[in-house]
């Protein structure tokens, strides 16, 4: 559903998020490697939440990436989704299909009308709220 930056996006933020919970700072290689992404392509992911002003970095020998208390509690995980896929996710065909609407639909449209209102409602939470009962151990989900 979400294109391979999304996902890397999504899981770079949780990841950053929950470390910065707990005052660190971390470096693109650390990212990469938690999130099971190539260090180039986590890179660019990371480029972007930085030009977007998501997440932020430091350089040097205590530098890396984290975000911003106030981010943490401001930035909504389909901010996220925006800045790598746009609004299409919640208006495009679920066929992926150019020509698809109400007057001529795919044959899934109708019922996808529901996936993607669940999925913006779904997506419409804080990072913060996204890291609750988050746990070091819980983060194991990001290599799956």
């Amino acid at each position: 559903m979400f294109s391979k930056s999304c996902e890397y996006g999504l899981r770079a933020v949780l990841y950053i998020g929950n470390k910065t919970s707990e005052k660190k700072k971390i470096s693109l290689t650390t990212i990469a490697s938690e999130i099971n992404s190539p260090p180039a392509f986590t890179a660019k992911i990371l480029q972007q939440l930085t030009k977007n002003n998501i997440v932020s970095s430091v350089k040097g020998p205590y530098g890396g990436f984290y975000i911003d208390e106030e981010n943490l509690n401001t930035i909504l995980l389909s901010d996220v989704v925006n800045i790598f896929d746009g609004n299409s996710i919640y208006t495009g065909c679920g066929l992926g299909l150019s020509k698809c609407d109400s007057k001529s639909p795919c044959p899934l449209h109708h019922k996808f009308i529901e996936i993607r209102a669940n999925l913006k409602e779904m997506l419409n939470i804080t990072l913060a709220e996204a890291l609750i009962n988050n746990t070091e151990r819980n983060l194991i989900w990001l290599k799956r």
